[in-house]
């Protein structure tokens, strides 16, 4: 959903920190993040499940990773109509 963002801070070396976001652009994508194999991943996605950008960061650097969901109130675009009941 738009304004679904990942906020991922890394050790750059040298007793420095470097700070990424990655932000749900448009309504109707989402950012998910997976870990495997010493590498965490962080898209964005669409409805239809392609990818549209990843970043990926290895995982022995990675200091914190914070997923802030999108608000409750779906944007305009996002807004579904109901059905009429009789």
């Amino acid at each position: 959903m738009k304004g679904d963002r990942v906020e991922v801070v890394i050790d750059a070396g040298s007793g420095t920190t470097r700070a990424y976001e990655i932000e749900a652009t448009r309504a109707g994508r989402k950012v998910g993040v997976t870990h495997g194999r010493g590498v965490v991943e962080v898209s964005e996605t669409t409805r239809g499940g392609s990818t549209v950008r990843t970043a990926r960061f290895l995982a022995n650097r990675v200091l914190a990773l914070v997923e802030h969901p999108a608000a409750d109130a779906p944007v305009a675009d996002e807004i579904t109509p109901a059905l009429r009941s009789a």
